[in-house]
């Protein structure tokens, strides 16, 4: 229910969107993946890290949708364009409660996406797409090495940009409010963060680039398996100590880190 009085959802409504949804899907969806299949032409990596890294951003992405449209449907909570869109009829009291009844709006689509505010969609699969994008980047980069250089930083940070602004276009076209926005980016950076650390150690690891063997590689079972993912997860954080005698006296020489 609503009130023609609630200034939260007078706002008008922008037919033509910043970024519609064709181009969402271009952004955060062929954009990501045509960057990770690029990289697996181009590097060679092997067959289980191409595999893994890959499926993992599927997995990202279809979670996130899932999970985005679900909650949507549950909570109903109205678009702050939602007066602009129910066209409420003449006559209409405003410091009442209606409900969709009061409005002439024909284009049912129109209407019902009206209370499908919380959360935004935008922001979660953009956060979800090139959010995995950028942990991957991140980790092949080693980001969290001391002295990383700064191309390597804001190469990783690039996709997150990408997002954040698919996520302000929202409050711009009065779709979504800040609130919205906050939670679908976080939602969907949450899920793109645990896809990828299925898969993958923790950025701060020495062997962050290098992804958990696969089950089917190993010879004595799921037991061999456990063992070789403890050893990766416990190779320990990058630190200022792994730097050669060179490079403590001044030298600009690569960082080595500890095996």
């Amino acid at each position: 229910m609503f009130s023609l009085d609630n200034l939260s959802i007078q706002y008008p409504h922008a037919e033509v969107e910043r970024v519609p949804v064709l181009w969402l899907f271009i952004y955060a969806g062929a954009v990501p993946l045509g960057t990770l299949v690029a990289w697996a032409l181009i590097v060679r990596p092997g067959t289980h890290k191409s595999h893994v890294t890959i499926l993992g951003w599927f997995i990202s992405l279809i979670l996130t949708l899932s999970v985005t449209d679900l909650v949507k449907n549950a909570v109903g909570r109205p678009r702050p364009d939602l007066i602009a869109r129910c066209k409420p009829e003449p006559g209409t009291p405003d410091h009442q409660l209606v409900t969709y009844k009061v409005c002439t709006e024909e284009d049912h689509h129109v209407l019902h996406d009206g209370w499908r505010s919380f959360p935004s969609g935008h922001s979660s699969f953009a956060f979800s797409g090139l959010g995995y994008l950028a942990l991957f980047l991140a980790g092949q980069c080693h980001v969290f090495r001391p002295r990383t250089d700064l191309a390597r930083m804001l190469l990783a940070l690039a996709p997150l940009l990408g997002a954040a602004l698919i996520a302000i276009s929202r409050c711009e076209d009065y779709r979504h409010d800040v609130y919205d926005v906050t939670t679908g980016s976080l939602l969907g950076m949450l899920v793109a963060y645990t896809t990828y650390r299925r898969y993958y150690p923790p950025l701060r690891n020495s062997k962050c680039a290098t992804p958990y063997p696969n089950p089917g590689d190993s010879t004595n079972g799921f037991s061999k398996l456990k063992d070789v993912e403890e050893r990766i997860s416990g190779a320990g954080e990058f630190e200022l100590e792994d730097l050669d005698e060179g490079d403590e006296e001044g030298e600009s020489r690569p960082l080595n880190t500890r095996r």
